[in-house]
């Protein structure tokens, strides 16, 4: 499923639990660096892009979630990482955030990415980190988005240069998969859910049975037991990176 269709059919409510946490926009802003003109690749509903007098342009595929940008949102154009409509080295920077495991061809897109700017910036989580992780661990073990290899892979493919650790709030505003891992209850929550892709795309009973068990182990405790090491944390690594190419 390409990725228009994928998010007009599981974007529509995506502004409801799915804001901009404004610790991990600092990350992404840092690593963005003084670039005058950014380009956001797979920019959803417009979280995370620069507003501090930047000239920003989106790329969004699909209509559902281009419909949500709020006013002032950068301009947005319908196009696809894999053929972006510009020249050679047209931005200071390109950035994509939690969006290339989506393309249909993500090295195509993050090669695609990096040709149209100076410096590619591009957040997203690094699956070795599933072993460490209690969600992944527990309870999505068989998670395959994507993979070591193809981590590797699209870090080769943008150029990367460097990769920085981004820990996620305990408080964190943008829900996304990893951003519950202090607040596990949130996960019943099938409005939550539903703006979560690996949710919303999972075959519908293994979900119930996911979020079954993970009920019984509140109620019973066993989650707060097995993972009471992370409970008084502010942050934690859950393995969201950005990688960086210049």
């Amino acid at each position: 499923m390409s990725p228009a269709p994928r998010y007009d059919a599981i974007g529509r409510s995506y502004v409801a639990t799915r804001g901009e946490d404004l610790r991990i926009a600092a990350a992404l802003w840092d690593a963005v660096g003084d670039a005058a003109s950014v380009l956001n690749v797979g920019a959803g509903t417009g979280n995370y892009e620069p507003r501090d007098g930047r000239a920003v342009l989106a790329v969004e595929p699909s209509p559902v979630m281009r419909s949500q940008r709020p006013a002032g949102a950068a301009a947005v154009i319908d196009a696809r990482a894999e053929a972006l409509p510009f020249a050679d080295g047209e931005f200071d920077a390109a950035m994509a955030v939690f969006s290339d495991h989506h393309w249909e061809d993500r090295a195509g897109g993050l090669r695609e990415l990096r040709r149209v700017a100076r410096r590619g910036v591009v957040l997203n989580w690094h699956p070795a980190s599933r072993r460490a992780f209690w969600l992944t661990r527990d309870y999505l073990p068989g998670l395959g988005f994507t993979g070591d290899d193809s981590w590797a892979a699209a870090s080769a493919a943008l150029g990367a240069r460097e990769e920085r650790v981004v820990p996620i709030p305990g408080d964190c505003r943008d829900g996304f998969l990893l951003a519950y891992w202090r607040r596990p209850e949130a996960l019943l929550d099938p409005a939550v859910r539903a703006n979560i892709s690996v949710f919303a795309l999972m075959d519908e009973a293994e979900e119930e049975a996911l979020v079954a068990r993970l009920a019984a182990d509140l109620e019973s405790g066993d989650w707060a037991e097995r993972n009471a090491d992370i409970l008084a944390l502010d942050a934690l690594d859950v393995g969201c990176r950005i990688l960086v190419a210049w």
